[in-house]
């Protein structure tokens, strides 16, 4: 496909997000059904360009004075892409399949440069209920907080030492993957760099190292929160909310196999994911539980040294893969996800015996899913106590040289870390760790 064909494509796709509230996947998928010509290449460079142009809605839609697929796909170019408006224009001309010739307006829009004046919810591409949250949790930083999360993301692999040593996964990752770094976080982390969204990126569950177990797909954010449970080694853990497993993986991979770790959602669905990554990890020490707590996990009430919670969030951290949700999050479904914070807290802190550790983590950059939560937890429960995040994080062993203190930056109230594109360059955890002192 010639680019106009492409653009015309990418206009398609995004009206099916924006109008029939598709995800984008799904929208991509039904997008190349209809259009059996069009190659992975032609999919992929589509797809960078509907991506670009929901991660910037917020400051496209202003600029170009429209909410619509075609202005936010014009802006996209212009403004993510770097074409002016005579280069798009040049690339519409003589093909049969572009969109339409731009208008005078459009070729004003895409010319005159962002507004610098703008609104803070505009500079920060957030949605506008959110920017008195993104001010107050990230204060003259908001602006530059909301345009790393409107960027692109890496894709990061964690060494799963069950089977290999990271020289040996390096080793075998790098000759399939030429741009792949070690990260400066974690020893067991790697990254594969954000590419040029034009370009189809590297499939990094298509090698050898991955369907061996030896590597998994897991943002280095998430690896560092897995991380805060500490020294785990035959100990006896509870991930509470397990999910498809990615923090059980690695709490699994920490404890080396040694003690015992339970794998615990209330939906039994969520789990089905878990059981072929289990096996290929080589994890050989995980209970897998799904149900009613008292059903499932009464016989843990007060006996496990740690309690791991990946709590039900927003998402807000995630909003650099998934930026169609940054506009589906409504403030109704916002304050529920918060009554169901303190819900799972008033219940996951039960398991945990006194010298025990309670680890909150969500993918939100948010203070009203996170420090606020934990700040009403901690009220309720003086039996508790926080313990600063890079501490624990360091126990496990697994920081990279000089992390600890980069993160001991970070660390605001409670002792808890705040990990954002911005700051770490990893996607938006937050991660609080509190001891039961009786």
């Amino acid at each position: 496909m010639r680019d106009a064909g492409r653009i015309a494509g990418a206009i398609e796709v995004l009206d099916a997000v924006m109008t029939r509230h598709q995800p984008v996947k799904d929208a991509l998928r039904d997008w190349g059904k209809a259009h059996r010509f069009a190659g992975s290449g032609d999919r992929a460079w589509i797809s960078g360009l509907v991506l670009d142009a929901l991660r910037r809605r917020g400051a496209l839609r202003h600029v170009m004075d429209e909410d619509t697929p075609r202005a936010l796909v014009l802006g996209a170019l212009a403004y993510a892409w770097d074409m002016d408006a005579r280069a798009i224009s040049t690339t519409f001309e003589g093909d049969e399949h572009a969109p339409a010739p731009l208008t005078e307006g459009e070729i004003e829009a895409l010319s005159k440069g962002l507004d610098a004046e703008a609104p803070l919810h505009v500079r920060a591409d957030v949605p506008e209920w959110l920017g008195p949250s993104f001010q107050r949790a990230y204060g003259d930083a908001a602006e530059l907080e909301g345009q790393a999360m409107a960027g692109r993301a890496p894709v990061d692999l964690r060494v799963n030492r069950l089977k290999a040593e990271p020289e040996k996964a390096f080793g075998a990752v790098s000759p399939k993957i030429k741009n792949i770094e070690v990260s400066d976080l974690i020893l067991d982390g790697l990254r594969i760099p954000e590419t040029d969204p034009r370009a189809k990126a590297p499939g990094a569950d298509s090698i050898p190292a991955f369907g061996k177990g030896w590597v998994e797909v897991q943002d280095i954010g998430s690896q560092l929160a897995a991380l805060a449970a500490g020294d785990i080694k035959g100990a006896q853990v509870l991930d509470y909310c397990a999910g498809a497993g990615g923090k059980t993986l690695a709490l699994s991979a920490l404890m080396e196999n040694t003690g015992q770790l339970y794998a615990w959602d209330y939906d039994g669905r969520r789990l089905r994911a878990i059981w072929p990554r289990l096996q290929r990890s080589g994890a050989r020490n995980v209970q897998v539980r799904d149900g009613k707590e008292a059903e499932t996990l009464g016989d843990l009430e007060g006996k496990l040294d740690c309690v791991f919670m990946d709590a039900p969030c927003s998402g807000s951290g995630t909003w650099r893969r998934r930026p169609d949700s940054k506009w589906r999050l409504k403030e109704e479904a916002f304050k529920r996800r918060q009554s169901e914070q303190d819900e799972v807290l008033s219940k996951a802190w039960r398991f945990v015996k006194p010298g025990g550790r309670l680890v909150y983590v969500t993918c939100s950059v948010l203070p009203e899913e996170n420090e606020d939560r934990v700040a009403g937890f901690l009220k309720a429960h003086p039996e508790f106590r926080p313990v600063p995040a890079s501490e624990a994080m360091a126990q496990s062993g697994r920081l990279a040289e000089g992390a600890q203190e980069r993160l001991k930056a970070l660390e605001g109230r409670f002792g808890a870390i705040q990990l954002t594109p911005h700051r770490t360059g990893t996607d938006g955890f937050y991660v609080c760790v509190m001891e039961r002192t009786a």
